[in-house]
Formats: structure tokens, C-alpha cells, sequence
């Protein structure tokens, strides 16, 4: 979009919206929509949370639109992901949305990574461009491990006790609640995936480092030739060779990346191609929980040589 339309837009937007009331005690927006989901669970009816991008979306490319600013002009907390991940859009929205509360430096920017105390495939190296779209502070899809999900909800309802500390009992009860469902459902995730221990896969993308690190799964080749970059015939037929040589199991796409390699991929190998969720489907009403049932669910299928 044109700066200039951009701005004239997002003025205009500001002014109507500077006039409607606010509900909740806590206006919280998240860039993603599993962090909006754990800010729910943990919020409950306290607080509005806004999810900046969907779940069919690559999180990476979210289009900077002014009605994006807008939620972030209200927003008493901002949620983001960090490790560079949203660091193509989300600046330029913190920056338009004319609310010093929601900036980087702000009393109401939270920047969840620093709950994840074992970040994976963190560079050793200085790196650049050409090695493709690599976070120099490690991968940042990091919830897909439920257990990273819980340290991250703990972190949120802290921040939440902070800013609205009249309802701090009630966020702590919520937050235990969540723990509770959690708990107890990790362990029956675990055992109905036991088989993918040690199994090899392909993905299309290094989404796969946390939900690996969780289950267990051998990821031996990925279809873009390095991350963020697209697949090329050439590479293609080396992951082609390798998956037939080592016997991979399955073929992992994330939703919002295009179908028709990996298709071709599972369907020469041959394997099930297995296509995961991108995030919790938020807007839809759906809670993080629901969404790694799902995962799970879908990576069980897998296991039985169905795909999706």
C-alpha cells in the first residue's frame, strides 16, 4: 500500500475510533493467533484479545493494514512473538498506531521469547540474506511445543497481573485452570504419538524444531533448499532421493504454504503428506488446546499412512 494512503487512512480510522468506549479491562492484541488464544485462557472475561494475523497466514508476510493500526492504537498490551519472526510487518504498525504504550521500549509490549529458555537452531555464525530467511535469535515456532505454551502463558498472565492488578486473583485462577487442562493432556498427546519417536520425515519448512524437540520425530530433509526460499527441481530431487533412501514416513506441510511439491514429494516417495494447522483458528473460537488436539490428531493419521 501507498505510505501516503496509509496514513491518510489510518488518520482518518483514528478518529472515529478515538470516540468508541472501551469494554474490557484489558485490551490486549496479539500478533499471532496462538499467542491470542493464550492470552484468552489466561484473560478470560477481563480482557478483549485481537489476533493481528489468522492461521491460513504465513506469519512471516502479514500485510501491514491500517485496520491492524487501529487495534493497536487501543491495545493496552501488545503480544508478540519476537525473534525477528514479525519483524517484516509489526514495526511499521507499532509505529503508526500512534500509542507509545504498545512500543518496543513500552510498559505494554511483551515480547513472549524470553519464556522459551532452550531456543533451537540458533545461528553460530554471523548471518545474512543468502542464507535464506534465518532468525539470528533462533527459530521462533516454538509454540507448537505445548510445554513452551504453558511457560508462555505463565509469562503472559504475569504481564496482565501488572498492568490490571484488580483482577491479578482472577488471572491467576484462569492461569491454573489452563495449567491443569494442560497437564493433563500432554501426557495422552505423548502416548498416542509414541510411534513418531525416531521416525523420519520431510517438511517443507523449519516449523517442524520445536514439535520435533517435543515428539520426537527425525526431520532428514526440508523442500525449500534453505528457509524462506522456494523449492527448485534440483533440490527437490535430492530430498526426493534422500526420503526414499532413509524411508521417511511422512511429508509435513504447514497450510499456507503451497501444496502442489509436497504433494508431488508424498505422492513419489510414496508417504502420506500430512498438513498441519498453521496456528489456533482463533476468529473461529477455537483455543490452543483445540488446536494442538488437532496437530496431534493429524500427525496421528499420519502415523497410520492417512494424510490430510
Amino acid at each position: 500500500m501507498n505510505p501516503f494512503r496509509f496514513l491518510a487512512a489510518l488518520s482518518a480510522a483514528l478518529c472515529c475510533l478515538l470516540s468508541l468506549p472501551a469494554h474490557a479491562d484489558l485490551k490486549v492484541v496479539a500478533s499471532l493467533p496462538d499467542l491470542a488464544a493464550l492470552a484468552k485462557a489466561v484473560g478470560g472475561e477481563h480482557v478483549q484479545v485481537t489476533a493481528m494475523a489468522l492461521s491460513t497466514q504465513d506469519p512471516h508476510f502479514v500485510d501491514a493494514r491500517p485496520n491492524l493500526a487501529l487495534e493497536l492504537n487501543r491495545a493496552d498490551l501488545l503480544l508478540s512473538v519476537g525473534l525477528e519472526l514479525e519483524i517484516g510487518w509489526l514495526p511499521t504498525l507499532q509505529n503508526g498506531a500512534r500509542n507509545q504504550r504498545i512500543l518496543s521500549s513500552g510498559p505494554g509490549f511483551l515480547d513472549v521469547s524470553q519464556f522459551v529458555v532452550n531456543k533451537r537452531e540458533v545461528p553460530q555464525t554471523p548471518t545474512d540474506r543468502s542464507n535464506g530467511d534465518v532468525h539470528p535469535g533462533g527459530n521462533p515456532h516454538y509454540l507448537y511445543d505445548p510445554n513452551i505454551g504453558l511457560t508462555v502463558a505463565q509469562g503472559i498472565a504475569e504481564k496482565m497481573i501488572a498492568l490490571d492488578a484488580k483482577n491479578a486473583e482472577a488471572y491467576r485462577a484462569n492461569l491454573a485452570k489452563f495449567t491443569d487442562e494442560l497437564k493433563k493432556a500432554i501426557p495422552a498427546w505423548e502416548q498416542r504419538l509414541a510411534g513418531l519417536k525416531g521416525t523420519p520425515v520431510v517438511a517443507y519448512h523449519r516449523t517442524t524444531a520445536y514439535l520435533s524437540g517435543w515428539l520426537g520425530f527425525d526431520t532428514i530433509a526440508y523442500l525449500e533448499p534453505k528457509p524462506g526460499i522456494p523449492p527448485t527441481p534440483a533440490h527437490v530431487a535430492q530430498v526426493l532421493a534422500q526420503a526414499r533412501q532413509r524411508k521417511a514416513r511422512m511429508v509435513l506441510r504447514e497450510e499456507y504454504y503451497p501444496a502442489s511439491t509436497s504433494k508431488l514429494v508424498a505422492d513419489k516417495i510414496p508417504a502420506p503428506l500430512v498438513v498441519l494447522p498453521g496456528g489456533t483458528n482463533f476468529r473461529g473460537g477455537e483455543t490452543y488446546l483445540r488446536h494442538i488436539e488437532d496437530v496431534v490428531s493429524r500427525l496421528e493419521k499420519g502415523l497410520k499412512g492417512q494424510g490430510t
